[in-house]
């Protein structure tokens, strides 16, 4: 490496630090920085949160690995890289396994990192994560010079640093480090992390972020399996009240003559089988949160006695003549039309527009788009710690499988999916490979739930068809006639053009059809030529 190309790289980086950008941006163009001066098949950037390791850019690495959180303790590695003082090169037949095994992106069908190295970076006295680099290459970094890349570790930390500071002075001109870090904490306390990039997520979260910090009563709802109770514990610890009790009951496990008693309590010999007094949620949740989950299952005589004590506070046991005060916020959840239950009167009117003071939606995974990606990076890394594996990931094939595929069942069905085929493709290669591969016939998704409106591509040395909307195109593409991708440009081209035909030129039809944003459609349209 000569002085020149280490100067006209590490400059760009150091203007950076007083630039606005965004984190993501910040961290990608380090890792670029780094790719650049050092030889490597990988990098990475990753953040230590409590005990695990977060990664927060990626080079070189499959998409999936974004979702991962990598557990300190489950990786020696890593472990050792926390621990260690300056730039550590583990040798090449090492015994320790590498978190990176299987998911190095690479044309030569190797699996294994061969050469590994990183270090840890330090805000202050404190350890703020890591940055690792991997080959492939048994000797890839015999030339690399251990005191360059220390120095240029310092400058990482340098550029931590300064995104830590943006974030933490926009938090306290929002007034809301405090509720972030609850939030934080509150969802690591579930044992599931919120994850996700996409628009209609982000979304979510600003609606999570406005109403939490608020005493609105909140009305979530969605499909059955897109985290509606992971939701409700991010409103609860985004506000004042994070510190106090949230308390749940799902309305639809409970015989209605049991549900009176569940909400509101009873008191002894209230009816048969009442043999002492019992604490209502509401009780349990005082100064807290209550969420009622499937609150669309509630039965009328029991709507009207909640709408009561969530306009008074005023709460009566079940067998008693005294009321008294409970300060309760009310978060529920539905998978049901309630509006169309009040229309049809199945529901109170009234009930209804009292819960829905704050109607939040949460996306159906079939509209994330490659969060499902992420989300499968995560449940990949928990039943690789499960079943005691080196490494899962996931083919081509089988990411092609999960984009296309409709999810009927959400996040709760792809996470069920993922243990349930890395188990049986496990068991079907005999457990003796410590590294594995899932493919689309591991995860045998059913042909019926392929989403048409979604881009379908089936190629053969032929030709390449695709569906929009039910409607099959064709394009002949002789071999050796064109690139891979021009060929692939003209089909996408292709693609957007029949979605705004068949969407009478509205781009937001369009994009809704394609599975895609608004804004990035039309930046594909701007990139291919299409006005």
């Amino acid at each position: 490496m000569n002085a020149k190309t280490l100067l006209d790289t590490l400059i760009p980086l150091v203007d950076d630090l007083s630039r606005e950008m965004s984190e993501e941006q910040r961290y990608q163009r380090l890792l670029d920085a780094l790719r650049t001066l050092f030889p490597c098949d990988a990098a990475a950037l990753l953040r230590l949160e409590t005990d695990v390791l977060v990664p927060v850019a990626i080079s070189g690495l499959s998409s999936d690995t974004l979702g991962r959180r990598f557990r300190v303790t489950d990786h020696p590695r890593l472990q050792t890289l926390l621990t260690a003082d300056g730039v550590t090169r583990f040798a090449p037949d090492s015994t320790l396994p590498d978190p990176y095994d299987g998911l190095v992106q690479s044309h030569l069908g190797e699996l294994e990192v061969h050469d590994c190295m990183g270090c840890a970076l330090r805000v202050g006295d404190r350890s703020w994560g890591l940055v690792t680099l991997d080959a492939l290459d048994p000797s890839r970094f015999d030339s690399v010079d251990l005191d360059a890349l220390q120095a240029f570790a310092s400058l990482a930390s340098a550029t931590v640093n300064v995104a830590d500071h943006v974030n933490a002075m926009a938090r306290r001109s929002e007034q809301e480090h405090q509720r972030a870090e609850a939030y934080r904490l509150a969802a690591n306390a579930q044992g599931v992390d919120m994850i996700g990039q996409s628009a209609p997520y982000k979304r979510m979260l600003d609606d999570i972020k406005v109403v939490g910090a608020s005493e609105l009563t909140v009305l979530i709802t969605g499909e059955s399996g897109v985290g509606k109770e992971l939701v409700a514990h991010a409103i609860h610890a985004a506000s004042s009240r994070a510190d106090k009790p949230l308390i749940s009951l799902n309305c639809a496990a409970l015989p209605e003559t049991l549900v009176e008693s569940e909400l509101f309590g009873h008191v002894k010999g209230a009816f048969s089988g009442a043999v002492s007094d019992r604490r209502g949620k509401f009780d349990l949740a005082d100064g807290g949160t209550l969420f009622l989950d499937e609150v669309g299952e509630l039965p009328l005589t029991v709507q009207a006695k909640l709408l009561r004590v969530l306009q008074s506070g005023q709460l009566q046991r079940l067998g008693s003549d005294r009321e008294h005060r409970v300060d309760v916020r009310l978060i529920a959840a539905t998978n049901r039309d309630l509006a169309e239950g009040v229309r049809e009167g199945r529901y109170r009117a009234d009930f209804y527009h009292r819960l829905s003071v704050y109607p939040l939606a949460v996306p159906a995974l079939r509209e994330r788009g490659r969060d499902v990606l992420l989300l499968a990076g995560y449940f990949l890394e928990q039943n690789r710690a499960r079943l005691g594996l080196r490494s899962i990931r996931l083919s081509t094939d089988a990411q092609a499988a999960l984009l296309n595929y409709t999810w009927p069942g959400n996040v709760r069905e792809l996470e069920h999916l993922i243990g349930r085929s890395a188990l049986r493709s496990l068991a079907a290669r005999d457990g003796r490979s410590r590294i594995l591969t899932l493919t689309a016939a591991d995860l045998d998704l059913p042909d019926h739930e392929i989403d048409p409106t979604r881009l379908r591509v089936q190629a053969s040395d032929a030709d390449i068809a695709f569906e929009v909307g039910g409607e099959s195109t064709e394009h002949a593409v002789e071999p050796g006639s064109t690139t891979l991708r021009d060929a692939l440009q003209n089909f996408e081209r292709s693609m957007i053009r029949r979605a705004l035909e068949l969407n009478g030129a509205s781009w937001s039809a369009a994009a809704r059809q394609l599975g895609m944003d608004r804004a990035n459609l039309k930046r594909s349209a701007k990139r291919l030529g299409i006005e």
